[in-house]
């Protein structure tokens, strides 16, 4: 979490365009409450595509690669296109590394976007990582540059996992882990968009990388500072660990020091145990025994990135839950609360991104300007129930939250911060943890929100 008096890079994103402007198995068990069946939801201003299946991996330009069948179909080395070396920004190291490369069919956006975030499953082990790339074509018909979305490793021994600073080329930029529209009120928009997979791995050996999930999710939210109300359809309950953030305060500076730097991994985590993967001790040998819930120090320190210097790193904690085994991960946008609400009622919670001044969440107690937290059901009243890491305490992670207000800070693109001034909202982004598997309810409530 970023407190509201520290900018995030979310902040950042949309300050530029605003200046621009200017110028496989079921859930866990839920608790008993009565369920009612909610509406379809409708993900209309958002375009999520993921290549997943054999067919998807056959269907790209491949060099050095291969596509694997099976239970789940993935993407592996096969016989290197060449070598390349790469010397590591955030530690000068430099290295020599075997390639292969695989290309994504154009995917036309169902949805002209002024954003767009990809997000990855993979296994990358020790002597291997992974590149994503971008290359879209705008609404003129022109195309973007080649732009990095990702330099992504499970572990931090061989790169340190990082986003690229720096990519633009005038129309649109690169703010971490989302492409934006520079000016969105021009009209220009990304029509059309390739996905470009690097896999690496130590010369001469037989390792590989392998890519289960690759996709991305593009949107057009208009501006809005409030969003229409919805009607509750659902009261249920999951059953989620609950684990603060705020007890880490101070632990491990070098993975942005705990407290409320820590929402993101803090919220994976308590997703990940709750489809009941767990890390081992040995995994956890390395964390200082006496703190508290060391698994959420392993969730930090891997998925920090070392270019944005923090943990909020979108697809990289996507990708950090997918190294569980069985489990995929996407980020993608929402619609609405009766989204979540058929996520929930097929036990699947979600991950929520919002930003909001202290007295816009009654009972938070605080302000930030991005906060991520756990929707883990809804009341016979339709308020959220949420995990909010952002508490003194394990006991005190589980809140319930306004359905009005928690819907409006989590949809809307547009809000005032404590200056007065305008700022960002995020309009729906969450991640979402669910099986390789999932069952069939399962996979229609994903189905219903665009996650295929």
């Amino acid at each position: 979490m970023t407190r509201a008096s520290e900018p995030s890079r979310r902040t950042i994103l949309a300050a530029a365009a605003a200046a621009a402007a200017a110028a496989g198995t079921a859930g866990p068990a839920a608790a008993a409450m009565p369920t009612a069946r909610p509406t379809k939801a409708s993900p209309s201003l958002v375009d999520y595509r993921a290549w997943t299946s054999y067919a998807d991996w056959r269907s790209g330009t491949a060099q050095g690669v291969r596509a694997l069948a099976g239970l789940r179909p993935g993407l592996v080395t096969a016989t290197p296109a060449g070598r390349t070396d790469y010397t590591d920004p955030h530690t000068g190291k430099s290295a020599t590394w075997e390639y292969a490369v695989w290309t994504s069919p154009a995917h036309r956006l169902a949805v002209p976007a002024t954003e767009l975030v990809a997000s990855w499953n993979a296994h990358t082990p020790a002597g291997t990582w992974l590149q994503v790339e971008l290359k879209g074509t705008y609404s003129d018909g022109t195309d973007t540059p080649w732009y990095v979305m990702g330099r992504w490793a499970a572990g931090d021994q061989d790169i340190r996992r990082t986003s690229v600073d720096g990519q633009s080329d005038g129309r649109s930029n690169i703010w971490t882990d989302t492409f934006a529209i520079a000016d969105p009120a021009v009209g220009l928009r990304l029509v059309s968009y390739r996905l470009r997979l690097t896999l690496y791995r130590t010369p001469g050996t037989r390792i590989t990388p392998t890519v289960w999930r690759l996709g991305a999710m593009g949107s057009d939210v208009p501006d809005r500072f409030t969003v229409p109300a919805s009607t509750p359809g659902l009261a249920e309950e999951l059953i989620v660990p609950r684990y603060s953030q705020e007890i880490h305060k101070g632990q491990y500076p070098e993975y942005d020091n705990g407290g409320e730097a820590w929402c993101s991994p803090t919220s994976s985590q308590m997703i990940i145990e709750y489809w009941g993967r767990r890390l081992t001790p040995e995994q956890l040998s390395w964390v200082n025994p006496s703190y508290a819930d060391p698994q959420v120090c392993h969730a930090a320190r891997f998925t920090y990135d070392h270019q944005y210097q923090g943990c909020g790193n979108w697809p990289f904690n996507a990708a950090y839950a997918a190294t569980f085994k069985d489990l995929q991960a996407v980020v993608t946008r929402l619609s609405s609360l009766t989204d979540l609400e058929t996520l929930i009622a097929a036990g699947i919670p979600a991950i929520t991104s919002q930003s909001f001044l202290k007295e816009e969440l009654t009972g938070a107690g605080y302000g930030t300007a991005g906060h991520l937290m756990t929707v883990i059901g809804f009341t016979a009243d339709g308020d959220v129930i949420a995990n909010d890491p952002a508490s003194p305490s394990d006991e005190a992670v589980r809140r319930v939250y306004r359905r009005r207000e928690f819907e409006n800070i989590w949809l809307r693109t547009k809000r005032y911060n404590a200056s007065g001034k305008v700022a960002s909202g995020t309009g729906g982004v969450c991640y979402l943890y669910f099986p390789a598997r999932p069952t069939s309810r399962q996979r229609k409530a994903l189905a219903a929100v665009g996650v295929r």
